[in-house]
């Protein structure tokens, strides 16, 4: 009986933990958790613990996730049936990227590959944090930031395709540089015209 007891109170409290998790999503938080996620990929593929094809999987989770937010930021503030829907999403990326670093499989951070990758996700990194940036600063309203995300969404697709096959090519990493250069002028252009959150 008092086992049955402790092992409801336990469900109770891990739903009543991700109900919390999830009502306390914002804008803010959730482009800060991309950062965060973006950056753990990061130090895998530079420790050797996340290999490119590893690295393609989770940008494809990361591609989902950003998706999601353009849709989720699009109207305004989330609603709590969207930012349930966001925390499951990045809870499952943050799993997936644990088990790329954590299975045993490991890369060669020094390979032509590997640094291309390297240097895609460190700029994913570097973008995120501007979207964060105006994101908390007020410079984007959740609209501007609902676009920004999709145009994220679409970078990490291109990056999730390139390195499917275990090897990000020359050529694949210059389409990546340039649908990141893209990228990086509308988060400008949206951070430094008139628009700001009221």
């Amino acid at each position: 009986m008092n086992r049955n007891l402790l092992v409801t109170a336990l469900i109770a409290t891990a739903a009543f933990g991700s109900s919390v998790a999830a009502s306390a999503q914002t804008a803010a938080t959730t482009t800060q958790r991309d950062v965060n996620q973006e950056q753990r990929i990061e130090n895998g593929l530079q420790n050797g613990t996340i290999t490119t094809r590893e690295n393609a999987e989770l940008q494809r989770d990361e591609a989902h996730v950003d998706k999601l937010q353009a849709k989720d930021l699009k109207n305004g503030p989330m609603t709590a049936a969207e930012k349930t829907q966001l925390t499951a999403a990045q809870n499952k990326a943050s799993r997936d990227i644990h088990e790329a670093r954590t299975n045993g499989i490991n890369g060669n951070p020094l390979s032509a590959s590997s640094q291309r990758a390297q240097a895609d996700t460190q700029r994913d990194i570097n973008q995120q944090q501007r979207i964060n940036n105006g994101v908390r600063d007020g410079s984007l309203t959740n609209h501007e930031a609902s676009k920004l995300e999709r145009g994220q969404s679409h970078v990490d697709a291109r990056e999730a395709r390139a390195g499917a096959n275990g090897h990000v090519s020359a050529a694949e990493q210059r389409r990546i540089a340039q649908a990141q250069n893209r990228q990086s002028a509308r988060i400008h252009r949206e951070r430094h015209d008139a628009q700001t959150k009221g």
